[in-house]
């Protein structure tokens, strides 16, 4: 439980708080994330058999604005975000990525979510002021609330003890460093697998459908 976790909310755990239409002017340090980037200088560091090889990609992220989402009284505003990677050059899916940032504003707390086509979901928690430039959230698999699951194969194979990603956004430029810990196999040491890039905002995205935004797909 966050230390700023405020203890009122257990009085009445039914009666949803009150919320704002203009999810955008509640987005706190995600705000400056709205919208679609895409970059062309990804490095990803990843195990192979005898060691580790270095890769070069491309991607684009999207994060669309969400109304409001109220647990009784915790109100959460957010973001929905797909992240699509490929090799420079190449069609084929590297990464595909879909999830959730959210944020709290009574508490400063971000989440973010992740669930991957590999069978592997996981959600990181963090701290940040409203006006942050900067975070970082992490997902360890003995925390009780923000942790890594892993389907039978992959657990075995590739298991994920810890992940943690530090965002910074200025205006246009979004840059991002990412760890996760893996245990392979074989030699079952760890290994830290690690991504990074700085992308570009191409286009900016919609209000939230409470706000005005579009409706459906």
């Amino acid at each position: 439980m966050s230390e700023g976790f405020p203890s009122a909310y257990l009085r009445d755990i039914y009666t949803e708080a009150p919320s704002s239409d203009d999810s955008m002017a509640n987005l706190g340090p995600l705000a400056a994330l709205a919208g679609t980037w895409e970059g062309a200088a990804g490095t990803d560091v990843h195990p192979v058999d005898g060691g580790a090889e270095t890769q070069a990609y491309v991607e684009r992220w999207t994060f669309e604005v969400m109304d409001a989402q109220a647990n009784g009284p915790q109100v959460y505003y957010g973001l929905r975000y797909h992240q699509h990677v490929t090799k420079p050059g190449e069609a084929e899916t590297f990464h595909d990525q879909v999830g959730y940032l959210l944020w709290e504003p009574a508490t400063g707390d971000l989440v973010m979510t992740l669930a991957i086509p590999r069978a592997q979901v996981a959600m990181a928690g963090g701290h940040a002021e409203p006006e942050a430039s900067a975070f970082t959230l992490h997902a360890h698999e003995d925390d009780a609330h923000f942790s890594i699951r892993s389907a039978p194969f992959l657990d075995a194979a590739f298991r994920t003890s810890s992940w943690s990603i530090a965002v910074e956004v200025h205006g246009d430029e979004f840059r991002y460093e990412q760890t996760t810990t893996l245990h392979p196999l074989d030699p079952g040491e760890p290994f830290a697998h690690t991504d990074a890039n700085t992308l570009r905002r191409v286009a900016p995205a919609p209000a939230n459908p409470r706000a005005g935004g579009p409706v459906g797909r």
